[in-house]
């Protein structure tokens, strides 16, 4: 870690958190990641060697807990030192919303994109039964191109091969533009007006599908003018 040499609380706290990547894993474990491979989807830039040493550093300073099961099997778990994060990583995520709006090419990412979506799709709106969502960003190369978010009863799955299910709705558009619906940039009219966004399905389904996806959490953050 990076010693400030100041008794000043902000360059003490900030001595654990201003790492590369520290504040991040943080946030996933705030969004209920637990697992290693969890965190890496909700970072998916960052390499598997950095993750471990940033959780081990949260872990000796008392703000992540690492459990065992009886398999072996470890997660992660914030304790209540690092709960009371929680209003500084929130406040972080209004104010980047409300103030750095401008995304460049590297910050559109698809893995993050559809692992954001499958945390947070609202599942008591969808039906009970199994519905398949196929996502194609257009401009992104044939191996990112196409992913899969299947939805039956509470539980949601992303898949970037074909899962070999019936798709009940196909959503072709760029990646920018699907990010900036998600992130409450754009609304969902003004893209299939501009023809930047075609939803492919039953009539019932498309006009059911942005409430049914919902927004990213800090899509709710007011912007100035």
């Amino acid at each position: 870690m990076t010693a400030y040499g100041q008794f000043c609380p902000v360059a003490k706290a900030m001595e654990v958190l201003d790492e590369r990547w520290t504040i991040l894993v943080v946030r996933e474990l705030m969004a209920g990641s637990t697992r290693f491979n969890e965190l890496r989807r909700g970072n998916p830039k960052m390499s598997p060697a950095l993750l471990t040493k940033r959780l081990r550093t949260l872990e000796r300073v008392g703000v992540v807990q690492r459990v065992e099961d009886a398999a072996g099997r470890a997660s992660y778990r914030l304790t209540p030192c690092g709960e009371e994060l929680r209003p500084v990583v929130e406040q972080l995520g209004a104010w980047g919303m409300r103030w750095i709006g401008e995304l460049g090419v590297e910050d559109l990412d698809p893995h993050l994109l559809i692992w954001d979506i499958r945390r947070t799709v609202p599942l008591e709106l969808w039906p009970r039964g199994r519905t398949v969502v196929c996502f194609r960003f257009g401009d992104q190369p044939p191996r990112t191109q196409q992913w899969w978010l299947c939805v039956q009863g509470d539980e949601a799955d992303v898949c970037d091969v074909d899962p070999g299910f019936a798709v009940d709705a196909g959503v072709e558009t760029t990646l920018r533009t699907m990010v900036e619906l998600w992130r409450g940039d754009r609304r969902w009219s003004d893209a299939l007006r501009a023809e930047e966004l075609r939803v492919d399905g039953p009539s019932s389904v498309a006009r059911e599908l942005p409430r049914w996806l919902g927004q990213m959490t800090f899509a709710a953050v007011p912007r100035p003018a």
